[in-house]
């Protein structure tokens, strides 16, 4: 089931975000829900807040990316209760975009190494490191679930000239191709 992605100014993403409990009876269906939406708005990761839920929890696919990023290639896994060891390596810089607020990229510095520990779906535990477009696609989910948007990390002086921007889809002047909807 397509579910409706909530965007920004929506108080969902900004709250504080609860794990999954091992009991969660509806996780598979959640992670193939938030597959199909994501899939239908073509993004290639979505957090749980994205989708209204206070949850720890994110789903990646990199496969479009697969031709620029060889690390992307076959690159499908679910994310719950992730929790970041480390980040590291070069910083660098690439135009992000997000579900979450359409028909805005802006340029972001993040490291390119990411050590992550976190369950699959099946509650089976791993932890590993991940490079490249994987760790940048990773470090952006992630701080979904740590109530982070990608503006925030913008300078104070470039808030600034793009606050109308950003403004437009809060006051719904701007609506996505996909479902959506505020809170």
């Amino acid at each position: 089931m397509i579910l409706p992605i909530y965007l920004y100014g929506s108080n969902c993403l900004r709250r504080k975000n609860e794990p999954v409990s091992r009991d969660f009876h509806e996780l598979k269906q959640l992670v193939s829900d938030m597959y199909e939406t994501m899939y239908h708005a073509e993004g290639c990761g979505i957090a749980a807040p994205q989708v209204g839920l206070a949850l720890r929890l994110f789903v990646v696919d990199a496969n479009d990316l697969a031709d620029d990023y060889v690390e992307a290639k076959g690159f499908k896994k679910v994310f719950v209760n992730p929790e970041i060891l480390e980040i590291s390596g070069e910083p660098w810089l690439y135009r992000e975009g997000c579900l979450s607020i359409p028909e805005f990229r802006e340029d972001i510095v993040r490291k390119s190494i990411v050590k992550i520990k976190y369950f699959d779906e099946d509650f089976n535990e791993y932890t590993e490191i991940y490079g490249g477009i994987i760790a940048r696609i990773i470090q952006h989910e992630y701080d979904h679930l740590e109530s982070v948007l990608f503006p925030d990390l913008l300078s104070q002086l470039k808030k600034k000239m793009v606050k109308k921007k950003l403004d437009r889809i809060k006051t719904g002047k701007v609506r996505p191709h996909y479902a959506s909807k505020f809170d």
